[in-house]
């Protein structure tokens, strides 16, 4: 089981470990965004990273080694920008391209409020396992339940213990949980259906991922994970979604795509503990 600086520093170099308790030995998409932003800062020492853009196309075996190869495409005095190619066994399966740059005062600021939703005390308890991670889903007991149907939105709130005081470490936990509810978020308006049939009778898995950091990310208590699914059909869907603190700061954006799919019967070359 991982705990919150396994989260943000392992990537630097390289990983091994499962991202969800043991149950299927595949890394989290996010994990290994969360690891490629820490790898670019390194890369890039002085400059703030302020986006990130993955691309998942191959599934990450959590018992093998991984590696981030750092391109730096340009790096200028106020903005720099890099691709981190995610290979294992030397193949590549993902890519993520990252932007930074050296935060300058504000001549204009707007951000969206905060959602107007139930607080973290009257929320319930989800158990997603990580070492130093509360998670609490709002108006939600069961986030996988095919039962459980509403509108096309979640609401996470998240506590986290410690909060990473360096920069790219926060970054790289908040861009961590983006991936995780965008299924069920989804599959929420639609009944008889949910995540708990993911990887059983419905293929899943996040595709893409876009995180964008609104300085200056910084938080402490819980902060809320907004998702909203816009889309889905032809086998994709698109969700997007924000992080507020509890008092009502902005602290990225994100958007995510991901495949809901029949399995194939009869394919029988991708283990099941290993299927997207």
């Amino acid at each position: 089981m991982l705990d919150v600086f396994d989260v943000a520093e392992a990537g630097a170099d390289r990983f091994t470990g499962t991202s969800d308790g043991g149950a299927r030995q595949v890394v989290d998409g996010t994990q290994l965004l969360a690891q490629s932003i820490v790898a670019t800062a390194k890369r890039l020492p002085g400059k703030s990273i302020r986006s990130a853009r993955a691309v998942f196309t191959r599934a990450v075996d959590a018992t093998a080694p991984v590696d981030f190869e750092v391109d730096v495409i340009h790096e200028g005095r106020s903005m720099a920008s890099a691709n981190v190619a995610v290979c294992q066994g030397g193949r590549r399966c993902a890519m993520v391209s990252v932007l930074a740059d050296v935060p300058t005062e504000d001549i204009i600021r707007h951000s969206a409020p905060r959602p107007d939703v139930a607080s973290p005390a009257e929320s319930n308890a989800r158990d997603m396992p990580m070492v130093g991670r509360e998670v609490r889903l709002v108006d939600v007991i069961d986030v996988n339940s095919p039962d459980e149907v509403g509108p096309p939105e979640l609401y996470a709130w998240l506590k986290y213990d410690p909060v990473p005081a360096r920069d790219d470490l926060a970054k790289a936990l908040l861009a961590h949980f983006t991936g995780h509810l965008s299924v069920a978020t989804t599959m929420r308006a639609h009944a008889g259906i949910g995540a708990s049939q993911a990887h059983q009778t419905v293929s899943t898995g996040v595709m893409t991922v876009t995180v964008g950091f609104h300085e200056p990310v910084t938080w402490d208590g819980w902060i809320l994970y907004s998702h909203e699914s816009t889309q889905v059909g032809a086998g994709m869907t698109y969700v997007r979604g924000q992080v507020h603190t509890e008092a009502g700061e902005l602290l990225a954006s994100f958007t995510q795509e991901a495949i809901i799919r029949p399995i194939r019967t009869g394919d029988s070359s991708v283990p099941e503990a290993k299927r997207l």
